[in-house]
């Protein structure tokens, strides 16, 4: 299982059973390492993950996902490459 724009040896299960999942269906990585928001960035031009905080049945936005027009806000080109 990949993640949409990973690179050749990123993947969050190798060699692991999973249950069919289809279009809509939902999967849950309790521990993501880099690709959580702890360690997330704008790489590949991509916008900020949104964030959820879940404790039992209850979960809440606590971030929202960053819009991509906002990525490359205070992004200057030199003068001398134009």
């Amino acid at each position: 299982m990949v993640g949409p724009i990973c690179e050749s040896s990123d993947f969050f299960a190798k060699d692991r059973p999973l249950p069919k999942v289809g279009e809509g269906d939902y999967l849950a990585l309790l521990s993501a390492g880099a690709y959580g928001a702890v360690m997330s960035s704008n790489y590949n031009s991509r916008g900020l993950i949104a964030e959820a905080l879940v404790h039992g049945n209850k979960a809440a936005l606590v971030r929202e996902r960053q819009e991509l027009p906002k990525s490359g806000k205070g992004k200057k080109i030199p003068a001398w490459l134009k």
